[in-house]
């Protein structure tokens, strides 16, 4: 089931499949990505994480796996504050990972977070490999939504938790016009002064206002066979948490 995220590409009159997009995208502004993240959000992105983080420290997992993991934020916040645990982040963009590598080396975790560019749809690990998978404002730029969350439910461990913070669309009257504003002009005129790729902050608020939101997010999780799926929304909903489980059977 094609749904409308994924036709959605960063550079409009590419031919070349999304994931190639992607990646390309994320690895030419690499560099300007925590940044404007910050300024983006105003540093909001950072409880936005936080929330998603005690949600999970409540099942307290051995082992997690981040995708879409970036520059390593959201990994390094999942060591942070469960040291027991173990993180393994995965991105397709080898320029993100190298900066993800020096945050986490800069912070001595390199012992307990591992860091590897890796295709979200086609994850180089074994069948029940992980307590926990997470996935921060990354499903919006997958190829296939359905095949990321079915990749995702086969390396799960049963009983395993999913957690998914993505941005989505306020559907408040009153701050509806003013989110369009902010993130169809203002965002990408900043994202060109700052980055060098011009398109990419144009293709943040196409994928945001594209991507499955609320219960049509949830329906997309459960398709892949997750259940006790349930989310909530945060910041006037500019962003939405879903939370789902393997079953042990």
């Amino acid at each position: 089931m094609e749904v409308g995220a994924e036709k959605i590409n960063p550079y409009h009159g590419d031919s070349r499949p999304k994931t190639e997009q992607v990646r390309d995208m994320f690895d030419s502004i690499a560099p300007a990505y925590d940044f404007m993240n910050r300024a983006m959000t105003f540093g909001v992105d950072k409880w936005w994480r936080s929330v998603a983080v005690n949600m999970i420290c409540k099942s307290n997992p051995a082992t997690i796996l981040d995708i879409a993991t970036g520059t390593a934020d959201l990994a390094i916040k999942l060591a942070d504050k469960m040291p027991a645990a173990h993180v393994t982040g995965v991105d397709l963009s080898a320029n993100m990972i190298e900066i993800g590598r020096q945050k986490v080396a800069q912070r001595h975790l390199s012992d307990r977070i591992e860091l590897m560019t890796a295709d979200c749809l086609n994850l180089p690990f074994t069948d029940n490999s992980f307590d926990c998978i997470t996935v921060a404002y990354g499903v919006r730029n997958f190829e296939h939504l359905d095949k990321g969350y079915a990749e995702m439910y086969r390396v799960m461990k049963p009983g395993g938790m999913l957690v998914v913070i993505e941005l989505s669309t306020p559907v408040n009257p009153v701050v509806k016009p003013f989110y369009r504003l902010y993130t169809k002009h203002i965002i990408p005129l900043a994202g060109k002064l700052v980055s060098k790729d011009v398109r990419a902050y144009s293709y943040l608020p196409e994928s945001i206002a594209a991507v499955p939101q609320g219960e049509n997010m949830l329906a997309l999780i459960k398709q892949a066979g997750f259940g006790d799926a349930h989310f909530k929304t945060l910041t006037f909903g500019t962003c939405s948490i879903y939370s789902a489980k393997k079953s042990l059977d």
